[in-house]
């Protein structure tokens, strides 16, 4: 049976984005209490029932969670611009080659407010 795992992870993090115009709020440094929901898709195990087990999601996850914990996003190589967009693909590209059945990173920089990639293929080519 097809099924997708969803398992959410926060932290606090500042950023600022230098490529908005002058002027332009997020400009300016701010920070966010992040929220990021990591699914992964596949086939769960008939004899477990698992798709993959929690802790073990975790172990692969966490650090990647701990090196934006309490940071200036700006100073990390690759997110010298750090949109949410640009944080999702961030995080989906730390976890994909240890989590083959990685389907989608959401990072969400308010309760409203969130960006969802699904890795180079797309959404609609990732489910199996």
């Amino acid at each position: 049976m097809y099924v997708e795992l969803v398992r959410e992870y926060r932290f606090e993090a500042a950023h600022f984005l230098p490529k908005v115009p002058e002027g332009h709020r997020c400009r300016r440094m701010h920070g966010h209490s992040f929220k990021i929901d990591v699914v992964i898709g596949g086939q769960a195990d008939e004899e477990s029932g698992f798709l993959i087990d929690f802790y073990d999601l975790d172990r692969v996850v966490q650090p990647v969670i701990d090196s934006l914990d309490h940071r200036l996003l700006n100073d990390i190589p690759g997110l010298e611009n750090p949109t949410s967009e640009r944080l999702c693909r961030h995080v989906y590209d730390r976890l994909a080659a240890q989590l083959p059945g990685l389907y989608s990173v959401t990072v969400w920089e308010t309760t409203d407010s969130r960006s969802i990639y699904y890795g180079p293929q797309g959404p609609a080519q990732r489910r199996s």
